[in-house]
């Protein structure tokens, strides 16, 4: 029966989404809006289109990326299954390793970012239920436009659009899914509603969406192992809300407050059972009690801004957000937890748990410059407060102390269009003033109950880009950019294991920021019925920041430089037959690194820090009310000098299905994840720990989704 049901949807299932930007419906200031096929990208911070700026930007659009969640689950499986240049993703809620163009990435909703740099919980692509997101904007490369982290990129997640006519609209979603033995243990489904009201120039939005997950299957049929740490989306449940609020104070000006809440929580029913790389056995798992509370997520965020585009001939917009996360990890008798004035050695548990609470704001300014013509310039400023303590909740210590960090960073961007338009100039500043305030602490026993004097520890530092864009005719152009971004190392895992004492934190910490420095050209092609993009790049840092993960499985970090080069392809074309589209898309990426210190790039970039070369052919179909869509996923094998060769990657390849019928009763649709039911090991475990029996995960096996889906 199944075979008989891979065959069909083989047959008739033609087309899947594109990476490429698709053209967006017009909509609220919080979202990428057209003008003919000018797309605007509010991530980009500014009215001008793409086609105007320097950059590699994607725009995911709502009806691709619904199709894309209903294939992957989540928002980031969606983005990394479009965008070859995105690593493959953990199937974890953790987001460790997952990079774009091999760099970190930001990311944001509606503009208000989702990190916590003090001590990174890697939970901030989990922070909002897919369901309240119309699009993602997608911006490659190192660049500073929305502050700390986006050394690879900025993921921007625009949530719903406010409604344009008056009266009541909404949609509903309820969908099951289940693996492919189609056992109890790995069914789950979802069940979400979105109400709008509009009256003259007030609008409401609300909604509530609730998600189960069963256990994950892998191509064996073999439940996937659970996470230690428990950061798993397997066997968990989480509730999430949306509002948003707004009145349209006249034609030009609007204010709006939009609110989030999202509660992911393991449901504990499994426990982790090692397995053994020698024997190339994975990890599994299987029924049993879980000491300690339950694993999860809280992300809750409120969001207020104003905009007015007529003001003084330009445009001003306001936003003030609070956002706060509560990440609680799975316990254990650890090493590290071990304290005999507490208990006998090797007898207490414990669990850790981050607390974050950011407040900041935004103001930006942006106009022509009178009396030069097509010459367009932005001013603003960014303030970002983030306080963040990971403490052990079983016994109430303090593991990372309540840390303060503050940045405050003007900017000014300008955009000069010459000869027509034909050539622009862009280029502009941003200027990080950031300073951290950490507390006299004591650390754990393991590290030998130290008192660590606090300190302020700050650095200032000026952020360049700079890049020209060549348009001889429209639909072609060619563009060259240099721009850096920045982060600050992870300065949790560094004060919570001071091991030396008399520890001073302003002699002790290095904020020296990863600044990366990234080069990029590219052409873009949209003539006709073909799309078509290259892009070549270059990034480097002089004090990059490694993941290096330890036999037990945890992470350290490590100051090195760092050379990536990376190549992207993409081409869609329409073909003859009316609503099909074919999509390929390529990436190529090579990163180095210096380990030994001898000033010699040698060694290359593991798995946890660098993605593989990767492959993505589809095809879209969408006529009438039929849907349907094929996609292929070709994971290249890669060798990495300098590392352990049982982490070196084979490969594999992975393929989708997609189809759906519009009713009058609302949208069917049938989607099936690993259509062929592949057996693989994640590229995440197949090319690090290379003795870590634990965290070996196999992937995804087949998986089906049925969905209904209503809009009014």
């Amino acid at each position: 029966m199944k075979l008989k049901l891979v065959h069909f949807l083989m047959a008739s299932a033609v087309g899947c989404s594109s990476a490429h930007a698709q053209d967006a419906e017009a909509g609220s200031d919080a979202a990428a809006s057209t003008e003919g096929e000018n797309i605007v990208v509010t991530a980009a911070r500014t009215k001008l289109p793409a086609s105007a700026l320097p950059l590699t930007v994607h725009v995911i659009g709502s009806e691709d990326l619904s199709r894309q969640v209903a294939v992957s689950g989540t928002t980031v499986a969606a983005v990394s299954a479009l965008l070859p240049a995105f690593s493959p993703p953990r199937e974890k809620d953790n987001s460790t390793g997952e990079t774009l163009r091999g760099r970190s990435i930001l990311y944001t909703i509606d503009g208000v970012p989702q990190s916590t740099p003090i001590r990174d919980s890697a939970r901030d692509s989990h922070t909002i239920d897919p369901f309240f997101i119309d699009r993602v904007e997608v911006i490659y490369g190192s660049n500073a436009l929305q502050g700390i982290g986006a050394t690879g990129g900025v993921i921007n997640q625009v949530t719903v659009l406010a409604p344009t006519k008056d009266g009541v609209s909404g949609r509903a979603l309820v969908q099951g899914n289940t693996g492919d033995n189609f056992s109890g243990a790995s069914m789950g489904g979802k069940a979400g509603a979105l109400l709008s009201y509009r009256t003259g120039v007030f609008d409401v939005t609300g909604g509530a969406v609730f998600e189960r997950r069963g256990v994950y299957l892998d191509g064996h049929d073999r439940h996937i192992g659970i996470d230690s740490n428990r950061s798993e989306l397997q066997d968990t449940d989480s509730l999430s809300f949306f509002g948003r609020v707004g009145i349209d104070l006249s034609s030009n000006t609007r204010l709006e407050v939009i609110g989030s809440r999202y509660n992911l929580k393991n449901n504990n029913h499994y426990v982790a059972i090692d397995g053994n790389r020698d024997e190339g056995i994975t990890a599994t798992s299987e029924r049993g009690d879980v000491e300690g509370e339950p694993a999860s997520t809280l992300s809750e965020m409120i969001s207020a801004s104003l905009t007015d585009k007529d003001l003084g001939g330009g445009t001003l917009t306001l936003q003030g957000f609070f956002n706060r996360s509560k990440d609680t990890f799975s316990g254990g008798t650890l090493a590290t937890y071990q304290d005999t004035s507490i208990a006998p050695k090797n007898t207490l548990f414990d669990q850790s748990q981050n607390r974050s609470r950011k407040l900041g704001g935004k103001i930006s300014y942006e106009r022509p410059v009178p009396g030069i013509s097509d010459l367009n310039a932005i001013v603003g400023l960014d303030a970002l407060f983030d306080r963040t303590a990971q403490t052990l909740i079983q016994t109430n210590r303090t593991w990372v102390p309540r840390t303060t960090f503050r940045s405050l960073a003007p900017f000014g961007q300008l955009n000069w269009g010459l000869f027509g338009g034909v050539i622009r100039l862009a280029g502009g500043v941003r200027y990080e003033n950031v300073q951290l305030d950490v507390p006299t602490y004591t650390t754990l026993a393991y590290y030998g109950s130290n008192v660590v004097y606090g300190g302020k520890p700050s650095f200032e530092r000026a952020l360049w880009n700079g890049g020209v864009v060549f348009e001889p005719v429209k639909g072609i152009r060619a563009y060259g950019s240099y721009s850096e971004g920045y982060t600050i190392p992870d300065v949790g895992r560094i004060l919570r294991s001071i091991s030396k004492a008399g520890v001073h934190v302003s002699d002790y910490i290095d904020l020296t920021p990863v600044v990366s420095n990234n080069r990029e050209i590219g052409v873009e092609i949209a003539r006709g019925p073909v799309k078509a993009s290259a892009s070549y790049y270059w990034s480097s840092s002089k004090l990059g920041e490694v993941l290096e993960r330890g036999d037990d499985g945890i992470y350290t970090t490590s100051r090195q430089p760092i050379d990536i080069q990376g190549l992207d392809l993409n081409i869609v074309t329409q073909t003859p037959v009316p609503g099909l589209k074919v999509t390929v898309g390529y990436s190529h990426v090579v990163g180095r690194t210096d380990d030994d210190g001898d000033g010699k790039l040698d060694e290359d970039l593991d798995g946890a820090n660098i993605s593989p070369d990767r492959l993505n052919l589809s095809a879209n179909y969408a006529h009438g009310p039929l849907a349907a869509g094929i996609q292929g996923r070709f994971y290249l094998s890669r060798t990495f000098d300098g590392q352990d060769e049982v982490n070196n990657f084979s490969g594999y390849k992975l393929f989708d299905a997609y189809v759906s019928y519009d009713f009058d009763f609302g949208q069917v649709g049938l989607s099936v994840e690993n259509l062929t039911d592949a057996y693989y090991v994640t590229y995440y475990s197949d090319t690090q720990g290379p003795t870590d029996n634990a965290r070996f995960y196999s992937g995804r096996g087949r998986n089906f989704t049925l969905r209904w889906n209503y809009r009014f």
